[in-house]
């Protein structure tokens, strides 16, 4: 989970930083109706050529190395999982469905064992019938070194995955996977896990036969079993060239619409340029869509005020939060009075207007997310209003011996992504000098800043942090952080605040054993509360996506799950 989740971060803030703060999950289109703009016939028709101009090239376009938090849905336009994201705006878009299974699993009375079965018909793109082995070899390939990349959760919760090799050293395959039939898979686990159908919608889950399969070549001509097929693969995912698969088949495919006959991916692009092409709205960019690339505040005031442009903008919210960190073991931080000092004398006002303003910013106050899917379960342990309460923080630190105040050191990103950034630091510099908190600003490159926070032996007391979900839900968020049996001391260590609670740890254990997953988030949801009361964090927003759309698009979806336009929704003029 700590390695997926690093990624999952990273794939956000690599998205984020591309113009402004990214996040990305959560409403449908503002100002437009779901089906596009533009005027004329809104209703998607089948036919047509889809443009999608993204900043992040494709690369590795294999089921094993893609990790699909990321990737802008484009991976799915190829490849189908057992089970898949409820392609609906909004929150019923969070819902996980099945995809290649009649279900989203059947787990035993524990939740350690998984069966499926496979949804009759299914086809690859040359005829030939997909088969539970075929699922069970491409999970099997995934554990390979060479194909590494792709989420680590198989890794450690099928029983006899922490030291599978992959099958190409491995004849054996893992035992853990069962195929009894061509239509039957069942899953071994190491411990009770009920949200493995929210796993089951990775790409590691895709089917791969195994006389195609040539390895590290693979992501060339990986074989369809989604709508379209890749017919060109040209530097590296830098262009991707999707026809349609004319063995996929609707009737057994309830998820994607598949209107356009094809689809021309090109990646690598400026930002700016991406936004000024889908802005002109030109020839070939009319049928054009980013995954990737959002507004940033200058431009997104600039297509506030044009009507026309306005109508074309989505929006969308991930979960994901922005948030001050602290290492209880560096002092004065270790004095809980001064984390509590340090929550109550934050303007988040001013931080959001840091990140881009109340468009692309909302404030936070709880760790989770603000969405229904993770838990989220409103609360406000040291309510500091909109501008801080400087008061009750000099109280605070008056308490903790630091009547005349103290000096702390910021550490940051130097990167220009409005949310570790200097400006958010600079925000919350000028917060905490109002209750006698000098913060000296200590900004580092990218990497620097990763590497620093990540390790346990260099972590800083105070720094601006962000962590992202691989799927709706607070397991993936609250485990990673505050999951003291996570804590890695020689390696990338994500539980910042060194929380090793007993009854923390309990709690997630009982909560990964819930297969009503609405009954689970409601167990996160108080649990984040709980948590909370350590001060560990102080959380301060959730970035929002704002991206445009060329004039001739249909059928706008942006989900929940991760904000995300969904390109196998979407229709051309």
């Amino acid at each position: 989970m700590r390695q997926s989740s690093l990624i999952a971060r990273r794939v956000a803030a690599a998205s984020v930083s591309l113009v402004v703060a990214a996040g990305a999950a959560a409403c449908g289109p503002e100002d437009n109706d779901a089906k596009g703009s533009s005027g004329g016939d809104s209703t998607p028709h089948k036919g047509g050529t889809l443009s999608i101009l993204n900043s992040n090239p494709q690369v590795d376009f294999d089921p094993a190395r893609l990790y699909t938090s990321g990737g802008g849905k484009v991976p799915s336009l190829v490849f189908r999982t057992l089970t898949t994201r409820n392609r609906e705006n909004g929150a019923a878009g969070a819902k996980v469905v099945p995809d290649l299974a009649t279900d989203t699993g059947r787990p035993n009375k524990d939740a350690t064992v998984w069966t499926y079965t496979l949804k009759e018909g299914l086809k690859y793109e040359d005829g030939t019938p997909i088969t539970s082995a075929d699922i069970k070899y491409g999970i099997e390939r995934s554990f390979a070194a060479e194909l590494s990349g792709g989420a680590p959760y198989l890794r450690d919760w099928l029983v006899g995955g922490a030291g599978y090799q992959g099958p190409y050293k491995d004849k054996g395959g893992l035992d853990s996977i069962e195929t009894p039939d061509a239509r039957t898979i069942v899953f071994h686990l190491n411990k009770p896990e009920g949200e493995f159908p929210l796993l089951a919608t990775q790409t590691q889950f895709a089917p791969v036969p195994k006389a195609k399969d040539t390895g590290t070549k693979y992501e060339q001509h990986p074989i369809s079993s989604g709508p379209y097929k890749v017919v060109k693969n040209e530097n590296d995912g830098e262009r991707l060239t999707l026809e349609r698969n004319t063995y996929w088949s609707a009737s057994t495919d309830a998820e994607r619409k598949a209107y356009p006959d094809k689809i021309d991916v090109r990646s690598g692009l400026d930002s700016s340029v991406i936004n000024q092409r889908l802005s002109a709205s030109q020839g070939a960019d009319a049928a054009a869509v980013t995954t990737d690339t959002n507004l940033g505040p200058a431009e997104l005031a600039k297509v506030t005020g044009d009507k026309d442009l306005a109508a074309r903008v989505g929006t969308g919210h991930f979960g994901y939060t922005n948030y001050i960190a602290f290492n209880p073991n560096v002092k004065p931080f270790d004095d809980i009075r001064v984390r509590q000092a340090i929550s109550y004398a934050i303007d988040r006002s001013s931080v959001v207007n840091a990140a881009g303003g109340s468009s692309l910013a909302e404030a936070a106050t709880t760790f989770l997310p603000n969405q229904k899917s993770f838990g989220y379960t409103p609360y406000d342990l040291f309510p500091a209003g909109r501008a801080g309460d400087p008061a009750k923080a000099k109280e605070l630190l008056a308490q903790a011996g630091h009547k005349n105040g103290l000096t702390v050191t910021l550490t940051h990103s130097n990167s220009k992504d409005f949310e570790t950034s200097p400006e958010i630091a600079t925000a919350v510099q000028d917060a905490l000098k109002k209750a006698g908190i000098t913060v000296k600003l200590q900004g580092l490159e990218e990497n620097d800043y990763s590497d620093k926070i990540h390790n346990a032996k260099t972590e800083p007391g105070f720094f601006l942090a962000h962590w992202g979900a691989d799927w709706p839900s607070g397991g993936p968020f609250l485990a990673p952080i505050f999951d003291g049996r996570q804590i890695v001391k020689d390696g990338a260590n994500f539980n910042t605040g060194f929380l090793n609670d007993k009854s923390v740890n309990d709690e997630i254990d009982a909560i990964n054993k819930l297969t009503d997953l609405d009954e689970a988030a409601k167990r996160w949801g108080a649990l984040d509360k709980k948590i909370g009361e350590q001060a560990l964090t102080v959380p301060l927003f959730h970035p929002v996506y704002k991206r445009l759309y060329g004039k001739d698009i249909r059928n706008i979806v942006i989900s929940d799950w991760d904000g995300v336009l969904d390109p196998s929704q979407v229709a051309v003029k």
